[in-house]
């Protein structure tokens, strides 16, 4: 197959109709066959931009994933990055590099990994690259739209406002070290579920576009780092500080830790890649909040602690605080 034929494969792939009952994308004028594609934005929302780039060894294990979860992890990551703006995703646009010795079959079962999902959200691949590299890797950019009135941002957290996170932590973490260390003699249902977690995460990108309604959600980002380095993120962008109070490890995520001889608390707040949201909200609003987050989606808003005045990041223990040091994962230290 050469170079237009794979094109061709894999515009039919991502240019497919929506499943019955999920959105279609909307605004594509020109898609994938043209020198660029085109979109009509409308006017009456703000455009939203994000870019991710992922390489083998760093962000995934191409030897033990399947590429079509390779994809949907490549694409998971900038959804999730709209979702917390409180936007809906709209376009993708796809580099991809290849090893010479990367079949065909590989390319196109990625891009399905990556259609699927898109389809999930009525978003639409537009267009992109194939290069060869020395080593396997996927930067996709995601353009999505948001009301001025829904924009959630990092900057707009309160002192007094309620930390909440949309799901548990460390799952993520779970899976990766079960994807290095196979052989853990952990039980199917944790297997499963970290396993699941690490290689198709569910980017919050409903749960994002719902929160964005309530004006008592304050500031929002996404868990892609860990929540000691996100947490510190989001109190420098609103120039204030936070104290946690309940560090939100997820259950099957204990339980691999417990075999891995791991601490859960650290899969939680170094692990990264949970893809979650956390958020700040109006402690009057917190209550109403959670319950209708809960009849809504069917799991709980969880609340893990405050905003406050003082700058940094501080960890309640015994009616104790200690500083919280961002050790989630640094791209440029590699750790």
């Amino acid at each position: 197959m050469n170079e237009d034929a794979l094109v061709a494969a894999l515009r039919a792939i991502v240019e497919a109709p929506a499943p019955r009952g999920k959105p279609e994308p909307r605004g594509v004028v020109l898609g994938i066959g043209d020198d660029a594609a085109v979109w009509q934005p409308s006017r009456s929302h703000l455009a939203v931009i994000t870019t991710d780039a992922l390489v083998d060894g760093v962000h995934f294990l191409a030897q033990a994933m399947d590429p079509a979860a390779i994809g949907h992890r490549a694409l998971a990551c900038n959804l999730s990055d709209v979702a917390a703006m409180g936007a809906r995703p709209l376009l993708a646009t796809v580099a991809l590099g290849v090893p010479s010795e990367t079949s065909e079959a590989w390319i196109l079962n990625c891009y399905r990994g990556m259609a699927a999902l898109a389809a999930e959200h009525g978003t639409r691949i537009v267009g992109g690259d194939i290069v060869r590299a020395p080593a396997l890797m996927l930067s996709l950019t995601v353009v999505g739209e948001v009301s001025r009135s829904r924009l959630r941002r990092r900057a707009a957290g309160r002192p007094g406002d309620v930390i909440a996170v949309t799901g548990a932590l460390g799952l993520s973490r779970a899976g990766l070290e079960l994807t290095r260390r196979p052989t853990l003699a952990v039980g199917a249902p944790a297997r499963g579920a970290a396993l699941a977690a690490f290689a198709t995460p569910q980017p919050r990108v409903r749960e994002g576009r719902w929160l964005a309604t309530s004006a008592g959600v304050h500031a929002m980002m996404d868990l892609s780092d860990g929540l000691s380095t996100d947490l510190g993120r989001l109190v420098k962008a609103a120039a204030c500080g936070a104290v946690v109070e309940v560090i939100p490890v997820h259950p099957l995520a204990r339980a691999v830790a417990g075999v891995a001889g791991a601490a859960a608390e650290r899969y939680a707040l170094d692990g990264g890649e949970d893809f979650e949201l956390l958020l700040s909200v109006a402690p009057r609003a917190f209550s109403h909040l959670a319950r209708r987050f809960e009849e809504r989606f069917g799991r709980g808003l969880l609340a893990i602690g405050r905003l406050e005045n003082e700058a940094g990041v501080r960890l309640s223990q015994g009616g104790a605080l200690q500083d919280l040091a961002p050790t989630g994962y640094d791209h440029l230290a590699g750790r």
